[in-house]
């Protein structure tokens, strides 16, 4: 009996420290990985990074400037469920064990908010007029366009750092900001 009531602990224990590590990953910090170069020199490929989802908690929306996470899926209505099972369907560790390379998560930098009307002009991103000094680029943008694009109601507009080598905003249009899954918080390693 004694015996029993110890394996009993144990297996409690271990369920408890599971059930604390899925609430921590799927409601707070998160690791996940850089794919590709669209965030050179700031982030690179294959790079360790922990993204903080508080604000989906509290409700926060991004500033300019935030490196944030985005589900690229757009087209559709984020629920609650995909806050619960996105994260253990794609992240480092389980896309090393299966061959889920689908990549609907993309890292991508804030650069503009909702009411904001923007340009790209000259290898420049103009917001509501103004150019934008952007010391955190790779190199000058080659996309130019002589529409204006509004960022729509509960909406941002991502780039990558990368201008030449980004899929972001510009290809999936603005994102709603329940897409908007964390904000960027350090490097691992």
């Amino acid at each position: 009996m004694k015996i029993l009531r110890e394996l009993l602990g144990w297996v409690g224990t271990i369920l408890g420290s599971v059930v604390l590590a899925l609430i921590v990953i799927i409601f707070i910090f998160q690791p996940t990985s850089v794919d590709g170069h669209s965030m050179d020199n700031t982030l690179h490929d294959k790079e360790k990074i922990i993204i903080n989802k508080t604000q989906n908690i509290f409700h926060g929306k991004p500033k300019y400037g935030d490196i944030v996470i985005i589900d690229s899926r757009v087209d559709r209505k984020r629920t609650f469920w995909d806050n619960v099972i996105d994260p253990l369907k794609y992240n480092i560790l389980v896309s090393k064990f299966t061959e889920n390379t689908q990549q609907i998560f993309w890292v991508k930098r804030v650069i503009g908010k909702a009411g904001d009307e923007l340009q790209f002009k000259d290898g420049k991103v103009i917001r509501n007029g103004i150019t934008l000094e952007e010391k955190y680029i790779k190199e000058p943008m080659r996309y130019q366009s002589e529409n204006i694009i509004k960022v729509p109601e509960d909406c941002v507009f991502v780039m990558g750092d990368n201008r030449n080598e980004s899929k972001d905003s510009r290809v999936i249009g603005p994102v709603p900001n329940d897409h908007v899954v964390g904000k960027y918080l350090f490097k691992l390693g």
